[in-house]
């Protein structure tokens, strides 16, 4: 008998109490559906950025397609100026494109930070908060959340009071990827600034985010830090199985056995369908070439079958591929533990003056940009 779930956004019961982190080019609606088949409770779209929304951008309207299935629908929406922020959520509402939104304030990505958005917004509170009311003022019923990191860097600390920030503005969550912007997504999360956050934020659920690659680590994570759920991002990649592993971990079951390579096989040509009916199969499975090394990870798959992979553009040369594998070869122990970009840390791009005045709420010029995904 499954656990009554505990976490709640808004009306919606997140069971398990696990949220598949966006993630730009990974998180479209196909790779969201396999994640959905092995048992995600909250599955959430690339970033869609509001301005390109509002214009109707054909990509980002593409980017925006869910499942019949998928329910609820959550976007994840970007923006620096309050004003299209609040643009987008009406439109959002409006027009029924989603269930949830959430807000990326996270980014560490230059192009990003150097606008002011990203994860160098929550150090201009008032900005901050102008843009999280914009949402939640034009969101109505729907259930904003807001996602963000501990800071710029180790001397510009901003989680605390977006977390205060956020709840005041009537955010149903926040969630924290436990790394500050300039650490980018290398050395380790610090998982204490969760637990803090959660003690900061006492009338919302808070997630965490940050170096969980297996279910034990999700485990630890909310026995270490009492936080109400989890956000999975890099640790899914190649191996959307975790989900199944975390539903039966927090319902207090046995975790299964990873999959065999002819297992692992049938996943990767089930995500290679998915997106061919996404995107066409020519653009599909182009798009599925970055999956290869993360699904094959720890396997003894040859070099030149890896190359032959990565260069993959048909399902029947998937097909004939899949075919040279020994389907019997069990998961390899050195399968787990960390997966996708890690790079080391780096000074934070940000705009001129950016650190002057944390109270100053002006938006910096040409802000907002077109490009929806990160």
């Amino acid at each position: 008998m499954s656990v009554p779930p505990t976490l709640k956004i808004g009306p919606f019961a997140v069971d398990p109490p696990v949220v598949l982190a966006p993630m730009a080019g990974i998180t479209n609606v196909a790779f969201r559906q396999l994640c959905r088949q092995y048992g995600a409770g909250l599955y959430v779209c690339e970033m869609i950025t509001a301005r390109a929304l509002v214009e109707r951008d054909p990509m980002t309207m593409h980017m925006i397609t869910f499942d019949e299935g998928e329910s609820p629908r959550s976007m994840q929406l970007y923006g620096v100026d309050p004003r299209n922020v609040g643009e987008a959520t009406k439109m959002i509402v409006d027009e029924n494109l989603a269930d949830h939104m959430d807000m990326n304030f996270g980014c560490p990505v230059p192009k990003v930070t150097r606008k002011g958005g990203g994860a160098a917004l929550p150090y201009k509170r008032e900005l901050f908060r102008q843009i999280v009311r914009a949402a939640v003022r034009n969101a109505g019923d729907m259930p904003v959340t807001v996602k963000f990191r501990i800071g710029i860097d180790d001397d510009h600390l901003t989680y605390l009071d977006a977390g205060r920030i956020a709840q005041d503005e009537g955010a149903q969550a926040v969630a924290l990827h436990a790394r500050t912007a300039s650490q980018r997504y290398s050395g380790k999360a610090d998982w204490t600034a969760i637990a803090r956050l959660k003690e900061a934020v006492t009338s919302i659920p808070v997630l965490g985010n940050g170096d969980i690659f297996s279910a034990q680590d999700a485990l630890d994570m909310v026995a270490e830090t009492g936080c109400d759920g989890v956000v999975v991002g890099r640790g899914c990649l190649g191996r959307p199985w975790l989900f199944r592993d975390l539903q039966a971990a927090f319902r207090g079951e046995e975790v299964p056995e990873g999959p065999s390579l002819g297992e692992v096989a049938d996943v990767l040509r089930r995500h290679a369908e998915l997106l061919a009916a996404h995107d066409g199969e020519n653009k599909g499975l182009r798009d599925l070439r970055k999956h290869m090394a993360w699904y094959w990870h720890g396997f003894p798959v040859g070099g030149d079958t890896r190359r032959a992979f990565a260069m993959v553009s048909s399902l029947q040369e998937l097909d004939d591929l899949i075919g040279t594998l020994d389907r019997t070869v069990p998961f390899p122990a050195n399968a787990e533990g960390p997966r996708g970009r890690q790079g080391s840390s780096a000074k934070v791009v940000l705009p001129e003056g950016w650190l002057d005045d944390p109270e100053d709420a002006t938006v910096p010029s040409g802000a907002d940009v077109m490009h929806s995904g990160g």
